[in-house]
């Protein structure tokens, strides 16, 4: 039995942790089945991956305590750089990946949300890493990732002190782009998707790989990235028919991703 399901719409795909009894925790079972999930989509055709929680309780409530509670030290390490390689790959995909948070965001669900492009949550949406209360750090990338998403002086207030956050204040943080209701979320992340779809592909991906090469190095190594995404773009079919569809002052034509 697979804990994660996949479905493909158009150009669009539809990533599931579906474990909703456990509230969608994370073991080495659902890490594993993610990942294959993740190295099977094609990335020619599906230009905008959803990833979301089964359920309307859960996005991911967090790693699965009873699997670690007994861990040696070698087991814990190995479990921490099976979770981070599976979150590093999501981060690095070619394509856009759009977290539809729909309830609890706590450790390794706050964790996973923060691998993806863009995050919405349901107003019933709870952010957290609440792993010192349990003994340990964030282990998924906590550590490096939320001051990353928002001031660093809070990120080790929620981290320090185990402080869960609602929606609102997350969005205030920025931690997150929108809320929806409930039964909203999941549209309106296909919505997203769908837009960024329409985007011309080879030009979408070009601009994720020169923000996330870019972010943390010294301006002037980060703009020379931007020049080789920039010059990468041209010479492509869809450059020509973009550029063109504008000068004729008309819709471009469905781009082709090549």
């Amino acid at each position: 039995m697979s804990f994660v399901t996949y479905e493909a719409k158009d150009l669009i795909g539809i990533v599931t942790i579906n474990r909703e009894k456990a509230l969608n925790a994370l073991n080495t079972q659902v890490l594993n089945d993610l990942e294959e999930v993740i190295d099977g989509v094609d990335y020619d055709t599906i230009r905008c991956l959803i990833i979301t929680g089964a359920g309307k309780k859960s996005f991911v409530a967090g790693a699965d305590i009873g699997e670690m509670a007994e861990d040696t030290k070698a087991e814990g390490k190995e479990f921490c750089e099976h979770g981070n390689r599976v979150f590093r790959k999501i981060e690095t995909l070619p394509i856009p990946v759009i977290a539809a948070i729909n309830g609890f965001a706590l450790g390794g669900g706050c964790e996973l949300s923060m691998a993806c492009d863009i995050r919405i949550a349901s107003d019933n949406a709870v952010f957290g890493q609440p792993e010192v209360g349990l003994g340990i750090t964030p282990g998924f990338g906590g550590t490096q990732r939320l001051m990353r998403r928002i001031p660093v002086g809070k990120a080790k207030e929620m981290i320090y002190a185990s402080i869960n956050i609602k929606a609102e204040e997350a969005l205030k943080w920025g931690l997150i782009n929108a809320i929806y209701p409930q039964d909203e979320l999941l549209p309106a992340a296909e919505k997203l998707a769908n837009r960024i779809a329409a985007q011309a592909p080879i030009a979408v991906r070009a601009a994720k790989a020169a923000m996330n090469e870019g972010i943390d190095v010294p301006m002037d190594e980060a703009i020379q990235v931007e020049v080789k995404h920039f010059s990468d773009c041209f010479e492509t079919a869809d450059q020509k028919e973009g550029m063109k569809a504008f000068m004729e002052k008309r819709k471009h034509e469905p781009f082709q991703n090549k």
